[in-house]
């Protein structure tokens, strides 16, 4: 057994393989550097070391949880233990403990605690820890890099430009739309002179729990931390069991930065445990959630007695419109593919569902074949632009089991299917990318978030029947369209039923907001939406203008 401050290799040494064993170098050097050059205040000594000061470094036990500064022991002897597994190898990486009662009070009373101080710190100071943070991401982004790949799959390369890069782009758009945030508004009508006006306070809404996923763990971790600490809420943060090293990673960089204890904290657990405690806890005035539309119906059950706000940023499954009058319209059809199939087609605004006039539509199923075809499938742990593999065992079986149901229910199956690619390690979570041609919108391919490479294309005839298409989905996140005409545009961006929509492949400006409608839920991340997020609207009469003489 190897051990880190982050990961115990549990894998016997006959199965090892090259990748492995260099991760597992990678993590015993990081040891080595932690131990010799990262002081951090633990507050706690060995009994025989008589050179322990309360400035040594601390070493994570990936059992423990981050609660009011501090790496700390579950509470409850009974506490159970969940297995971290490598999706490329389907070897477990190591074991989490689950958070009970105990753990989740004793995180949500330090949040309580910390919360009045923290919410009357200078903003000033608030984003000088945040900008902190920042340097002290960048500088260890290679370590986060590294937990990204082996906990949830995501190919090394992608792990480091698009997972750990989401994060620091995240946290930047955040401090810059700071500088444009306003927390006193006045309300538009009244008399720019006058001195007693009715004004609108922006505050922190409280103690916040933070509930985030496997697929990006840095994009939405930091969507949700980073506003609510700068607007000066304090949090107890739940990442998905099945990726929660890289959190772990985040939380030792919180304590590195300085943040006063109690402002974030972290424990780890699965949704009906330690996600159900946190959206019904009576002193957590916010519920931030993303996942699935199953379990953010969940959330929101759990937390209707306590009246707590709750925002979701749930499912989606796009629709990708393509018109025969686009522009270059054969390469919007192979980039279309490439989007749904990128981070192995795990990504809630994927355009699964793409839509081909039908003047076209025979040459974009060609065109989508040989894209899937020439995809390359292969291990996490390797440099390269490939797809990985799917998270877990759980989430191989749904998406062969919808595979399956395709091919019953008449879809007819251009590339991939059933089983595994050839040339991977057959007990890792590897899904053959794969493009249904000929569906029908009652499909159950049609309308069920997959989660994996699989794409399904439909012809249309009208704009009237693609719109209605598209629409005709529980989902309604990000939707698509390529079009040469800047009327249609306009009408397309009226008419279809989604809170994102993008267009000829344009890309969404700095600072805009990423949120959905319908089962795709209420949230709306990124920039001054999403610091809005996390207060709360006090409405104030008679508020004085200016200094106070006095």
């Amino acid at each position: 057994s190897y051990g880190s401050p982050w990961i115990q290799f549990q894998v016997a040494s006959h199965k090892m393989n090259v990748n492995l064993i260099m991760v597992q170098l990678l993590w015993l050097c990081v040891l080595i550097l932690l131990q010799g050059s990262i002081a951090q205040e633990t507050g706690e000594c060995a009994a025989d070391d008589e050179t322990c000061s309360s400035n040594e470094p601390f070493h994570v036990k990936p059992t423990q949880f981050y609660i009011n500064g501090k790496w700390v022991d579950p509470l409850s002897s009974s506490t159970e233990l969940f297995a971290v597994i490598d999706p490329s190898t389907a070897e477990q990486v190591t074991n989490i403990s689950l958070a009970t009662q105990e753990d989740v009070d004793a995180a949500v009373a330090a949040a309580k605690a910390a919360q009045q101080k923290w919410r009357s710190t200078e903003l000033k100071e608030r984003r000088q820890l945040v900008e902190k943070l920042l340097d002290i991401y960048n500088d260890r982004a290679e370590e986060m890099a590294q937990l990204i790949s082996t906990e949830m799959g995501a190919p090394i390369d992608l792990a480091r430009d698009g997972q750990v890069g989401s994060g620091e782009y995240h946290i930047e758009v955040f401090l810059n739309a700071l500088q444009y945030f306003e927390f006193e508004r006045r309300v538009h009508g009244y008399d720019e002179e006058d001195d007693a006006t009715t004004t609108i306070l922006m505050e922190p809404i409280g103690v916040v729990a933070l509930i985030t996923p496997w697929n990006w763990p840095m994009n939405q971790v930091t969507l949700k931390v980073i506003p609510a600490l700068l607007v000066g809420c304090t949090c107890i943060l739940k990442p998905s069991e099945q990726a929660p090293l890289s959190s772990m990673l985040f939380a030792e960089m919180i304590h590195e930065a300085g943040f006063p204890p109690g402002v974030f904290n972290l424990i780890n657990g699965d949704g009906a445990g330690a996600g159900t405690l946190l959206s019904s806890h009576k002193d957590v005035r916010m519920t931030s959630f993303t996942g699935s539309a199953k379990a953010g119906a969940l959330v929101s059950k759990a937390a209707a007695d306590t009246f707590k706000r709750v925002s979701l940023e749930l499912g989606g499954k796009g629709a990708n419109i393509i018109f025969a009058d686009a522009k270059d319209w054969e390469d919007e059809i192979e980039a279309g593919v490439w989007r749904a199939f990128d981070n192995s087609g795990q990504s809630c605004n994927a355009p699964t569902r793409m839509l081909v006039e039908r003047s076209i539509y025979k040459q974009a199923v060609e065109i989508a074949r040989k894209t899937a075809e020439s995809a390359e499938v292969g291990s996490a742990h390797e440099e390269g632009d490939h797809l990985g593999p799917v998270v877990s065992k759980a989430q191989f079986d749904k998406i062969q089991g919808l595979i399956e149901t395709g091919i019953e229910e008449g879809a007819e199956l251009v590339a991939g299917g059933l089983g595994r690619p050839e040339g991977v390690n057959q007990q890792g979570f590897y899904v053959r990318p794969t493009v249904f041609a000929n569906v029908t919108n009652d499909m159950t391919i049609m309308q069920t978030e997959i989660f994996g490479p699989v794409l399904c294309i439909m012809p249309f005839d009208t704009e009237e029947e693609a719109i209605e298409i598209a629409n005709d989905s529980q989902y309604g996140l990000t939707n698509y369209v390529q079009t040469r005409y800047k009327k249609r545009r306009k009408r397309m961006a009226r008419a279809l039923q989604s809170g994102m929509i993008e267009m000829n492949g344009i890309g969404f400006d700095y600072g805009a907001p990423f949120g959905g409608i319908k089962a795709s839920g209420n949230a709306r991340e990124g920039g001054v939406y999403g610091l809005e997020e996390f207060c709360i609207l006090k409405v104030v009469s008679g508020y004085p203008r200016g200094k106070d003489p006095r």
